[in-house]
């Protein structure tokens, strides 16, 4: 009777048992909901695709959106690549030595000031057939005859800045410290590149902010990126400070290498060894996001593509064992990223020579013989430049009364040499 009576106060609330039965399904449904939706894949977070297939050392990524065409280099092959966005063909030329820095210049999209060993060169090429000539501008750093240039790049009006770096023991990798410098390069300093950072062990990423009166700076050991303040109209940099100091993110790991800007001003920084990009604001020195690679060691990025929203980005396979490589089989190519909701600024060119058509013999004698007359560099910075210190110590040291390794040229050999570069 007992349980009878129980069933029959059961049944005289049918409405409230409904609510309750409700209540439950509603509530586990949500919870099936949320799970199904943490569990789904994020399509507009940033995508990675694999561009190019492997090379050995790429680096110095550069946009030229008159052709629709990505610079890229394979250093120490000495191949200077093209990717065409539009064919999504890949072509190459080689030249003799370390390659670097391909910038196209501003008056003749088919002329390419680069780094060649210490050397700075122009070719004449297409992107896509043979060389058609080829021109020695100068040599920089006598002193250091193993060290090569680096990253480099031109300004808003079209000086070019372009750094060095010391020798680095291909076998035990072992760099030579404080073997670089950063120099500023005009049509008229061709024989006496002006020297604005010394010393300097790895030359690396070069940007400027959107009102262009930032500078910003890497020196790879130094795990650092220096901002300096920038006057356009003179070319001059000044007030060094540290803007990133990448060993304070503990959630990456590696080396600041080739370094870009977006249309934001926030820095996007290739990690060598770190497997990443990440994206920074140089004002608060925060992180702001992290991109993972699939390749280890990354070297540099630059924002291209019709609307300048890809980030391309170079990385390396030099440094992988063998074993490294077959897990890391794509180590080496170029990549893009894509939605990153951002985008880069057209890209600045050189406005250093309109053609690369070969000087004759004389000329070619006269336009090398400049380091003939290199003055010797003053005790203070002799001392600093070979000084065996901790690369990570000396990151950047002004030398503003050093302007020239060749300013003393006589003048007799220096209107020679004018004459016969514009005429040439």
């Amino acid at each position: 009777m007992k349980k009878f009576g129980k069933c029959i106060v059961v049944l005289q609330y049918p409405v409230m048992w409904s609510l309750v039965i409700l209540v439950i399904f509603f509530s586990h449904s949500v919870m099936s909901q949320d799970a199904t939706k943490n569990e789904l894949p994020n399509f507009d977070s940033p995508a990675v695709f694999q561009v190019t297939q492997p090379v050995d050392h790429g680096e110095g990524p550069m946009w030229d959106g008159r052709k629709n065409l990505l610079y890229f280099v394979d250093i120490h092959a000495g191949r200077v690549l093209s990717y065409n966005y539009d064919s999504k063909k890949v072509s190459f030329v080689t030249l003799k030595g370390d390659v670097s820095s391909v910038i196209p210049a501003k008056k003749n999209e088919n002329i390419l000031v680069l780094g060649l060993d210490r050397s700075l060169m122009a070719i004449e090429w297409d992107g896509q057939n043979d060389v058609k000539s080829k021109r020695v501008l100068t040599t920089v750093a006598p002193q250091f005859p193993q060290s090569r240039f680096n990253d480099g790049k031109a300004d808003k009006q079209g000086r070019l800045w372009v750094g060095t770096m010391g020798f680095e023991n291909p076998q035990t990798r072992q760099l030579a410290p404080n073997q670089g410098a950063l120099y500023k390069i005009t049509k008229d300093t061709f024989l006496s590149p002006k020297i604005e950072i010394a010393p300097v062990n790895i030359s690396n990423g070069l940007t400027w902010n959107k009102a262009n009166n930032k500078m910003y700076y890497i020196d790879t050991p130094s795990k650092k990126v220096m901002e300096y303040d920038y006057d356009d109209e003179k070319g001059d940099i000044s007030n060094p400070r540290v803007s990133v100091d990448i060993e304070k993110f503990p959630s990456v790991t590696g080396s600041p290498d080739g370094m870009t800007i977006d249309n934001d001003d926030n820095l996007w920084i290739a990690l060598f060894g770190g497997g990443s990009i990440i994206k920074v604001n140089p004002v608060t020195g925060q992180l702001l996001q992290v991109v993972p690679i699939p390749a280890r060691d990354v070297t540099s990025v630059m924002f291209g593509g019709p609307n300048l929203d890809i980030l391309f980005v170079t990385t390396s396979r030099r440094g992988l064992t063998d074993s490294e490589r077959k897990t890391s089989n794509a180590a080496g190519s170029v990549f893009g990223v894509t939605n990153l909701r951002t985008k880069g600024s057209p890209a600045h060119f050189v406005d250093l020579v309109d053609n690369a058509r070969r000087a004759n013999i004389l000329a070619e004698i006269l336009i090398n013989t400049n380091e003939l007359f290199a003055q010797p560099l003053p005790n203070e910075v002799s001392n600093a430049l070979v000084q065996s210190t901790e690369a990570s110590q000396n990151y950047v040291v002004q030398q503003p009364q050093r302007t020239s390794e060749k300013e003393d040229v006589p003048a007799f050999w220096g209107a020679i040499l004018n004459t016969i570069r514009n005429f040439f």
